[in-house]
């Protein structure tokens, strides 16, 4: 009998993959957690019915929330990711040398471990225990209160705006984003999809924009989410991605991001323009 694993985007609308194989089921004190091994994306995490990576293509994805930020700021030595428990933002983070330091405060441990277990490609960084990154078992939206002028720069990698990460969707939590950042900081978080959540995609980006003088929405096509298209916000203290010299950038060996799309990807189609006015 054949086994389909269903994500429900709207009251109309669902997508699905045949599974061969359920390789973890389990309930952490936060979410369902569970990694199906698929014939379209191979091995994929899922979380509260919700996709969340796969195998096929996370690099899209991991690459866009770190190298824009990162390439952004002329000189990032002190990052914080927020969630990210599969471990690829870490993974792409950590391929700058200039980075001195990376904190990683993830809600459910059991997402780390399920994924250290199951999407070693994935987490790597946190299998290889980098000597940069410090992880930490605990509440991103706690840890932002208590921090003050101390990053260059925050990737909110979190999953959708509903259990653990509904928090992370909140003016309350940018305000304190803002304050956590050194004065020539910024921030990213991906912002779900412009076609299937634009009333949340508007809500931040004017929240965002009500704090930083530089607020930039840009997209990837990451085949795993709904719609295809993926948003991501920056917030910026200073810099301006648009305005940033990558002629020195280095080559970190990506397979989606270039030098040439760090720009591209801020010029958005009318409709989305039209929506975030």
């Amino acid at each position: 009998m054949e086994l389909w694993f269903s994500e429900v985007q709207t009251k109309n609308l669902s997508m699905s993959v045949r599974v061969k194989e359920t390789l973890y089921m389990g309930k952490s004190d936060f979410q369902d957690i569970a990694v199906v091994d698929t014939y379209e994306f191979g091995r994929m995490l899922v979380l509260d019915g919700v996709f969340q990576t796969s195998i096929f293509d996370e690099y899209i994805y991991h690459e866009m929330i770190a190298h824009v930020p990162l390439f952004t700021h002329p000189d990032p030595k002190k990052v914080l990711v927020i969630g990210g428990g599969d471990g690829g933002s870490i993974r792409e983070v950590v391929k700058h040398s200039g980075i001195k330091s990376v904190e990683m405060v993830e809600i459910d441990g059991l997402v780390v471990e399920v994924s250290k277990k199951f999407l070693p490609e994935i987490s790597a960084a946190l299998l290889e225990n980098n000597p940069k990154v410090d992880l930490k078992i605990g509440d991103g939206i706690g840890h932002m209160t208590k921090a003050e002028n101390t990053y260059d720069v925050i990737i909110v990698d979190c999953s959708d705006p509903i259990g653990p990460g509904e928090g992370l969707f909140t003016y309350g939590f940018y305000k304190d984003i803002y304050k956590a950042l050194k004065p020539d900081g910024l921030f990213v978080q991906q912002t779900e999809s412009p076609f299937y959540h634009q009333p949340l995609l508007q809500r931040l980006n004017k929240d965002i924009k009500s704090l930083f003088p530089i607020t930039r929405t840009y997209l990837a096509n990451i085949p795993l989410y709904p719609g295809g298209a993926h948003s991501f916000t920056i917030g910026s203290k200073k810099y301006d991605p648009l305005e940033v010299d990558l002629g020195g950038a280095p080559d970190l060996n990506t397979r989606y991001y270039n030098k040439d799309l760090h720009k591209s990807c801020f010029y958005l189609p009318n409709f989305i323009k039209e929506l975030l006015k």
